[in-house]
């Protein structure tokens, strides 16, 4: 007890205590959505944030103080981003015999994607900040926040956003591809990378090993083409 006690006055005096949290917040969920058998409503990130929240609000942590601790899991994600250039080489020979399938169908999510997200937040009579800052909400959040800080969004909104896309992605992906009947697994892995980022390929990785590869692909793919389009529809629609 003396030594956990001592472990607790060392972590709560330094900002390690909110990236020791973040972690085991998420080990447990992705624990219990394992035991569960990965239910698409069991995701762990949602999971992590319901478990983390209250923690949050009850030693009333501002956001300030909790990234400060949690910022070195927000430093991965940009190695992370570019591990996605794997997925990529070990699917070269498949992805240059559908070089025409995938372009098309990049186009077409990227700019729905962005653009259904613009003309949806004007109908509704959204501040400007916001919907320039829900524009890149479908690609990966390094990409995301570089993006909506130059075309004038708020990147700490986007984040938000852009995590609200991912745990929504990755929950009715499955549900609705399979209703959809739509059974190739580069496809529907392909279809969740393009909408859905990082939370939807890992989701994807769950379900298939062949959906998560293409959905890499499409992540790393529309990474780039959002960091292009959104500068253009923002001037066009906005």
């Amino acid at each position: 007890m003396t030594d956990v006690a001592n472990l607790w006055s060392y972590l709560s005096a330094s900002p390690l205590l909110w990236l020791t949290a973040t972690v085991l917040a998420y080990l447990a969920a992705d624990a219990g959505a394992r035991r569960l058998g990965n239910p698409p409503w069991a995701n762990p990130v949602l999971m992590s944030v319901l478990l983390i929240a209250p923690v949050l609000w009850i030693t009333q942590t501002d956001y300030a103080s909790y990234f400060e601790g949690a910022q070195f899991i927000h430093f991965l994600l940009g190695p992370a981003t570019v591990a996605l250039a794997m997925p990529l080489w070990d699917n070269r020979d498949t992805i240059r015999k559908s070089v025409l399938p995938i372009v098309v169908a990049l186009l077409a999510g990227s700019i729905v994607a962005s653009g259904s997200a613009i003309v949806l937040a004007q109908a509704f009579g959204l501040p400007i900040e916001v919907i320039l800052s829900l524009a890149p909400k479908s690609t990966t959040a390094p990409v995301a926040l570089g993006i909506s800080e130059a075309v004038g969004g708020l990147p700490a909104l986007t984040a938000v956003l852009v995590i609200l896309t991912g745990i929504i992605g990755a929950m009715i992906v499955t549900p609705l591809m399979t209703f959809l009947k739509i059974t190739d697994w580069r496809a529907r892995g392909f279809a969740v990378g393009v909408a859905a980022h990082g939370i939807g390929t890992a989701r994807a990785f769950q379900v298939n090993p062949v959906a998560g590869a293409y959905a890499g692909i499409a992540m790393a793919l529309n990474a780039l083409l959002t960091s292009l389009i959104v500068p253009v529809l923002v001037r066009w629609l906005v």
